[in-house]
């Protein structure tokens, strides 16, 4: 049976990135619950290490998903992939509901975490090789806005199970997690195989009509699609004539650029320290001096936030650019940063024992320099949501060539929740050991994350993903010489409306007419 197709490029976004909002939702199925009463008996106030290595089990998850993603969208597709992912959410999410200790959570959490680094890796490829340059920025940050949703999303779910009693309060929680995947695996059928795949593994025809529906309403003559089709077609050709192959494809001949990229912008987004304020705001805001429900709402009003400013992003990322919000997102969120552990390290009064018993809270402030701490995390949040977690994103799809973009996607989403991983078991024993300096150590590498950012990141807005391999080859510009625009595309698509109204048919050069019907991808 096939199902109908829809090439609307906001509905393929939407649906494709529920995928992002699973991962949302992983976040919240512990950050709204480890504070709670219920939480906290069962698993026998879980601190230190044993709460880091719960924490950081999904990202733990996602690197093994990760690690096999690439390989798997490269032979079943973008689309199936994100599919067959769901299948692993299922059953963990089955575990986590069904757990009775911290150890059947813990493998219920890695199991979410394969499905997550598949989908986390594979849907921003999805999107990228769908999406007009001139709009591809804004269609990857919808991934990112749907992982900010699902966080929110289950944070007040979360909340809300707060207030039922004994073990059913997060069980009941964790059980939610089912509904965005059968949500997603419910849309995927109506979904169009992604067209440079299909041009990756020979299936042409299919790949030109699926083009012109995304990008032409069909029109498969239209100069658009003539052009991207032929630099499609050219880059393609010259890849596979590359003496590289296996993993050297992406050291040799100048891939190692790309590769340093797409991997580091990923590991800045989680050393820049910003998810400690998603995974344990709670801590960070009962070092604020908030407790209870006050805690847990202020928490939730972060999250808010977080969607409010992403969708800010949504409607400049592709005039700005990507650089100059890497450059100064990572500035901004490292001031941010020293403020919050200046303020904790200056007035902050050493609590024996833990803030409330909970020992992975050993220092808080109180008064005015409570709120500044509040205040800054606001900030910090602000920035983030305004720069590196919505382009660290868009920047690791984009700087792949097609025969390495799903599996240099999957390197790229490893770094990502390597570090994820790292920091998730890092933070509680830090907040123990060194309570204020984590945030200082965090300030630093956001400036790292500056100077690499504008040392090493060619710009990528406007631009086609066939010409981005201009920018990473080993004559090409100086990335801080590097703007949005200049697109050689449109140079291309100019030539093609030249040669249609001289009256040459650019459709049958492809062996398919501008009328061709009846694809079910």
């Amino acid at each position: 049976m096939e199902f109908p197709k829809i090439y609307n490029t906001y509905f393929l976004a939407v649906i494709s990135t529920i995928g992002g909002m699973l991962f949302g939702f992983d976040i919240s199925s512990m950050s709204a619950i480890i504070g709670t009463g219920q939480y906290v008996d069962y698993f026998n106030d879980p601190h230190g290490v044993t709460q880091g290595a719960i924490g950081s089990a999904l990202a733990a998850g996602s690197v093994v998903g990760a690690l096999f993603a690439g390989p798997l969208s490269d032979k079943v597709g973008r689309r199936d992939a994100i599919f067959l992912a769901c299948i692993w959410w299922l059953v963990g999410t089955a575990i986590q509901v069904a757990c009775n200790g911290y150890g059947m959570l813990i493998a219920g959490r890695i199991l979410n975490g394969v499905c997550v680094g598949i989908t986390s890796s594979q849907v921003p490829v999805y999107l990228a090789e769908i999406a007009k340059k001139e709009k591809r920025g804004s269609i990857i940050v919808i991934q990112q806005l749907a992982i900010e949703w699902g966080i929110l999303i289950m944070f007040f779910v979360g909340y809300g199970c707060s207030f039922i009693a004994d073990d059913a309060s997060f069980r009941t929680a964790w059980g939610i997690q089912f509904v965005p995947a059968a949500l997603l695996m419910l849309g995927i059928p109506f979904l169009p195989r992604s067209p440079r795949w299909l041009a990756k593994v020979g299936r042409e025809e299919k790949a030109i009509e699926i083009l012109a529906r995304i990008q032409a309403h069909g029109k498969v003559d239209d100069p658009l699609v003539v052009a991207e089709w032929e630099e499609i077609t050219t880059v393609l050709a010259a890849e596979r004539e590359a003496p590289y192959s296996g993993w050297r494809r992406f050291i040799k001949n100048g891939m190692w650029r790309r590769t340093f990229a797409g991997m580091s912008v990923q590991a800045w987004q989680q050393l820049s320290g910003a998810n400690v304020m998603t995974y344990y705001v709670v801590y960070v805001f009962q070092m604020a001096h908030l407790s209870g429900n006050i805690n847990l709402i202020s928490s939730g009003i972060q999250y808010a936030l977080f969607i409010v400013f992403t969708s800010i992003v949504f409607f400049f990322i592709d005039k700005t650019g990507r650089r100059p919000l890497l450059i100064y997102g990572a500035i901004g969120m490292g001031i941010c940063q020293f403020v919050v552990g200046g303020v904790l390290g200056t007035y902050g009064s050493y609590v024996p024992g833990g803030v409330g018993g909970n020992e992975n809270v050993i220092i808080q402030v109180t008064g005015q320099p409570s709120h500044v701490v509040i205040a800054f995390s606001y900030l910090l949040i602000i920035v983030y949501a305004l720069t590196l977690a919505p382009v660290a994103w868009v920047y690791a799809a984009e700087v792949w060539s097609l025969e390495t973009r799903a599996t240099g996607m999957a390197l790229a989403s490893v770094a990502n929740w390597l570090f994820n991983f790292a920091l998730g078991l890092f933070v509680p024993p830090a907040f123990h050991n060194i309570s204020w300096k984590t945030f200082i150590i965090f300030g630093v590498l956001c400036f790292g994350a500056a100077v690499q950012a504008f040392l090493f990141y060619p710009e990528t807005a406007q631009k086609s993903l066939e010409e981005i391999e201009r920018l990473f080859s080993k004559g090409g510009p100086r990335p801080w010489k590097t703007r949005p625009g200049d697109s050689m595309l449109d140079a291309k698509i100019a030539h093609v409306e030249e040669l249609q109204q001289k009256g040459e048919p650019m459709g049958e050069k492809f062996g398919v007419t501008a009328h061709s019907e009846g694809l079910n991808g």
